[in-house]
């Protein structure tokens, strides 16, 4: 924060939360809480200790793009940024303050919306801010929106009090994660190895097909920074595009193997093979198995869609290449944010397992609401299950906990609308019921506000 008589202001009251790190989710928790009327101590490092990816010390600096998604009932950040702006949070004040043309997308001038976000911190008589490193966790009620860049002592501690002993994930690489609906069933095929349950979607290559997919796999490779080619990846979640490097046959007697899988449509076992396992517990998303990767999103998707079964393939979820710091969320927090060892301690953010601004600004919204609530005596909350934050929050309680990763919001989240049957009727699309799940998330999210808010 930028040293000046607010932000270093003694403190005037004894804080009942407190808030570490002051990115969209730790902003946004403090703001929150003292919205409730809980004193709130916000702690951040700031500007006495950067991180790589930061250069100033104001609250919610973007170090990525300046873009908050886009925008309109289409759209499931549309959806998201509609749902914050009916809850009052400050972010998307923010960002309508600092708003920049860029067509469908909400853009913003990113040092008029970090000045807007601190201004708002510094204005707020129950928030007093300490720039300080935190190194463990604190006691009492706390949310930690520390990021992905998390300190290693605060990240040590947070290991050994509240995550039993099992290390915080760090990955190079994520895979590609698919709109179910996307993915053409009369060709992949439902089946486990040696068959076993049929937990996985398989799609079968000829030699043929394998030989054009590894050529534009190669070919994608070339496209990727020189220094990656410098870099230890870990062995359990080696790029696809290394994997290829390693030789024609290495992808199929690896992430490619067709052992122990029959194709329906010949009896027999394919060249290689694709497999496919869920994302959320309805089916909705489904992952590319050992798929991690860092290419380029334009060539993930046109590689993505060489593979028999997924022509017409949406991808939900990119595959990125990065150091990332985040909980192991489905085994360690609630859909409350809470962590379920500790309950009086929440996370939000990249650390509890989101990706994207909004959705870092969303859980802080509602972990700061959380905790101020444990403060005042009351409940945790959690939005309704129809709702882009409800549903978000609820993946990330129940996703497949071996295999997490963070997660965007997505309409595939969202569950479809209750329509009744039509005779001789073609059933809409979730594409098509888009404005409709809309419509019922914000009358769902109004009528929950009007609970959980102080009028």
């Amino acid at each position: 924060m930028p040293a000046d008589d607010r932000s270093s202001r003694p403190s005037s009251h004894s804080a009942l939360v407190t808030v570490i790190g002051a990115g969209l989710a730790g902003s946004q928790a403090a703001l929150a809480a003292a919205r409730l009327g809980a004193p709130v101590r916000l702690v951040e490092m700031r500007p006495d200790k950067l991180t790589p990816a930061h250069h100033t010390g104001l609250a919610s600096e973007l170090v990525c793009s300046n873009s908050l998604g886009g925008e309109g009932a289409a759209n499931a950040k549309g959806l998201l940024q509609g749902e914050l702006r009916l809850l009052g949070a400050q972010v998307m004040t923010a960002a309508d303050g600092a708003r920049i043309a860029a067509g469908n997308a909400l853009a913003v001038d990113r040092d008029r919306f970090a000045e807007f976000v601190t201004a708002s911190l510094e204005a707020e008589p129950l928030i007093d801010i300490e720039r300080a490193e935190q190194a463990r966790v604190p006691d009492g009620i706390a949310v930690l929106a520390s990021g992905p860049l998390t300190s290693d002592a605060l990240a040590q501690d947070i290991t050994i009090r509240l995550a039993g002993g099992e290390s915080l994930s760090f990955y190079d690489a994520a895979s590609p994660v698919l709109d179910a609906g996307s993915i053409n069933l009369n060709i992949a095929f439902a089946a486990g190895r040696y068959e076993q349950d049929a937990d996985y979607l398989n799609c079968p290559l000829s030699r043929e097909e394998y030989e054009v997919f590894f050529e534009a796999l190669e070919g994608a490779r070339k496209h990727t920074p020189h220094d990656w080619e410098s870099l230890s990846f870990f062995e359990g979640c080696m790029p696809i595009e290394e994997v290829a490097r390693r030789g024609f046959d290495t992808p199929r007697y690896g992430p490619m193997k067709p052992k122990g899988l029959l194709d329906p449509r010949t009896g027999l076992e394919p060249f290689a093979c694709v497999q496919l396992r869920r994302e959320d517990a309805a089916g909705r998303m489904w992952s590319l198995v050992g798929f991690q990767t860092g290419l380029a999103w334009p060539d993930q998707l046109r590689v993505v869609r060489l593979i028999p079964g997924l022509e017409q393939a949406k991808i939900v979820r990119y595959g990125v290449m990065h150091r990332n710091t985040y909980l192991n969320a489905p085994k360690l927090l609630n859909s409350a944010l809470q962590f379920r060892a500790e309950p009086r301690v929440l996370a939000a953010g990249v650390l509890a397992g989101t990706e994207g601004y909004l959705e870092s600004a969303a859980t802080g919204w509602l972990a700061g609401l959380n905790a101020a609530r444990l403060a005042l005596g009351l409940p945790a909350v959690r939005p309704p299950p129809t709702t882009m934050l409800g549903s978000l929050t609820h993946f990330l309680a129940t996703a497949n906990s071996r295999n997490f990763q963070p997660m965007n919001c997505s309409w595939s989240l969202v569950p479809e609308l209750n329509l009744p049957h039509r005779p001789n009727k073609r059933a809409p699309k979730r594409s098509e019921q888009r404005p409709g799940m809309y419509d019922r998330a914000m009358a769902d999210m109004a009528e929950w506000a009007a609970k959980v808010l102080p009028s």
